[in-house]
């Protein structure tokens, strides 16, 4: 009796220490924002809701070395939103691995018996188990440009852009762990409940972390709401203030505003 073997279908995924950074859904925004110039249209044609839409946008740009997609402010759903020559390339860098993947497969896919389908099984099954994910909004990558050891703590200074750095205070044990180096590429997490909001460049903060950014999002929930500010290179950062907040700094789109966050609430990821 003939067993039929497990059919090899092409979903490549372009994956970083946090998850997918790169797939068909997020392929298919892409090109749709690139087609139609907007991303509640390109959320509509994928789809995907209008949040979920910018929140992809908003992790492929901060894991990015450049931007992919740059957007310009105007009202709640106005503003104009385009795809950067860069994203073009990775669109089409995508698409064309994309068919060789999908030609190794069905060479593979000609070449099975059953033995070999049973071990594809269990090693799918092995990828499962191994893929992580992170409750994380705010993902940077960067290199380490300063490391300094203390009696306990050890800093580590990341440079996200020309413009803007992160520190993070781990252990030193943890430090060694991960055996960093000067110019290391590495990867920082912060929640988004862990960032606050400043719009007053006189007010001193002793937390190490500062970044000025745009407002390019007020997404209101029930209880709080989600602030997304943009910075000059693209890449962005997420906070989660109360309604109040919002209220009383007279916070809105268009509007500048900055992230601050203690250098203990980064955390640090890097590839195995």
């Amino acid at each position: 009796m003939n067993q039929t073997l497990p059919r090899l279908r092409s979903k490549l995924e372009v994956d970083g220490p946090f998850g997918t950074f790169l797939g068909d859904t997020r392929i298919r925004l892409l090109e749709a924002i690139d087609a139609h110039g907007s991303i509640s249209q390109a959320a509509k044609t994928v789809p995907l809701s209008y949040k979920a839409a910018w929140d992809a946008v908003d992790a492929m740009n901060n894991l990015a070395e450049q931007a992919l997609v740059l957007r310009s402010t105007g009202g709640k759903h106005g503003g104009g939103t385009r795809l950067t020559e860069y994203g073009r390339k990775v669109i089409a860098l995508y698409r064309t691995l994309e068919a060789e993947y999908q030609t190794a497969l069905v060479r593979l896919t000609a070449g099975l018996n059953a033995g070999q389908a049973s071990d594809i099984r269990e090693f799918s099954q092995l990828l499962k188990r191994m893929s992580m994910k992170t409750s994380a909004r705010n993902q940077f990558a960067g290199k380490i440009v300063g490391l300094r050891e203390g009696d306990v703590d050890f800093e580590v200074r990341l440079r996200l852009d020309d413009d803007n750095e992160l520190v993070a205070i781990i252990t030193g044990e943890s430090a060694e762990n991960m055996d960093l180096s000067i110019g290391m590429e590495i990867n920082a997490l912060v929640k988004s409940s862990s960032v606050l909001l400043l719009n007053d460049k006189r007010v001193r903060v002793t937390a190490r972390n500062q970044l000025w950014g745009e407002i390019t999002r007020i997404h209101e929930s029930p209880v709080n709401a989600e602030v997304t500010l943009t910075m000059n290179n693209g890449k962005s950062v997420c906070a989660v203030v109360t309604h109040d907040s919002v209220e009383r700094l007279e916070l809105a789109v268009g509007k500048q505003a900055c992230a601050v966050f203690k250098a203990s609430s980064v955390i640090l990821c890097k590839y195995a």
